[in-house]
């Protein structure tokens, strides 16, 4: 894998550069490019929460149809479903000759929701990690590590102007590493089903389940099964599987080895390539449209009831014991 510091970037971007909506990473990407001395201003709808925002961080907030026209780079970081939608009416006739159009993530254009002219660039900076992580080690003088990736190059300078991006983001500090939009994509979204969010909730909902079902205490089974996973997790991020293993009890170890396949077995691991196979050909995309078409029924009662889940109730309970944590309730 090819990977990209900051010695193998263009110093500076210097184009003008809109930044379309404001969220977690479109603050993050706003003010670290403005930071690094990039023309930036921010596309959102008339009426928007975030512009008060944007305002107070010292940008300028105008609508998204005003913002492409402005600027030769556009970088969409809306949410996916809608993306095809918001092209369609407030980008795609504004976008001057030769722009790039970016992404954070590879679904809209992967899936055919945004089919770009032939005479633009098209690419990818994808930060891999959180907006307010982005922003964060930007300003300690630091950087997230990010992927990138070139769909179309028009111009023959797509490379050039994605790097030169990646670097004013603050990831050429930590590395830029080259990818496609395709395996961007159906990577990311694995992760997420089938070991991030899907997996490790469901295994943490059925881990407590199966504890308080034998008959132990609900606040034991959420501290072994959820609270425990934090510490857990940030061994593993920082030294891998192996500094996990060298940190935790040779009884945990050996646990480890001889009970985490009776639990991950061939099933399950059949139930991921099943996962994955529905990436791959679109239907899980073509599903997650649909909801989001028909009003987001289906979703919504699925967070309502997993909402209502008893570890959550427990888990309110017990975080507000611990103030330390500064525990956030949704």
């Amino acid at each position: 894998m090819k990977i990209n510091y900051d010695a193998d970037c263009p110093p500076q971007l210097g184009e003008p550069v809109a930044v379309i909506g404001y969220g977690s990473q479109g603050r993050a990407h706003a003010l670290n490019l403005r930071d690094s001395g990039e023309d930036v201003r921010v596309g959102l709808y008339p009426g928007s929460k975030s512009i008060q925002r944007v305002e107070e961080d010292g940008l300028r907030a105008v609508p998204v149809p005003e913002a492409v026209s402005e600027a030769s780079v556009v970088m969409v970081l809306t949410p996916d479903a809608g993306q095809g939608k918001l092209f369609r009416e407030s980008i795609e006739e504004h976008l001057q000759p030769r722009a790039m159009l970016m992404f954070a993530h590879g679904f809209a254009i992967h899936f055919a929701q945004i089919k770009p002219n032939q005479d633009i660039d098209v690419a990818m900076i994808a930060p891999k990690g959180p907006g307010h992580l982005v922003r964060s080690t930007y300003v300690a003088g630091q950087g997230v590590p990010a992927l990138m990736a070139i769909h179309q190059d028009a111009t023959g300078h797509a490379r050039r102007r994605t790097l030169a991006y990646a670097r004013a983001l603050g990831s050429g500090r930590a590395g830029i590493l080259e990818t496609t939009f395709k395996e961007e994509t159906e990577t990311d979204l694995f992760g997420e089903q089938a070991v991030l969010c899907g997996g490790v909730s469901s295994l943490v909902k059925t881990g407590f389940e199966t504890l308080v079902e034998a008959g132990y205490q609900p606040e034991l089974a959420y501290f072994e099964v959820l609270h425990e996973l934090k510490l857990i997790v940030d061994l593993m991020y920082r030294g891998g599987l192996g500094f996990m293993r060298y940190s935790v009890s040779d009884t945990a170890e050996y646990g480890d080895y001889v009970s985490g396949p009776r639990v991950i077995d061939n099933q399950v691991r059949e139930n991921m390539r099943q996962v994955l196979r529905e990436i791959q050909d679109g239907s899980f995309a073509e599903k997650w449209l649909d909801e989001n078409s028909n009003g987001r029924e289906k979703f919504n009662e699925m967070r309502r009831k997993d909402a209502e889940h008893p570890v959550e109730k427990v888990g309110r309970e017990l975080r507000s014991m611990m103030t330390w944590l500064e525990p956030v309730e949704k």
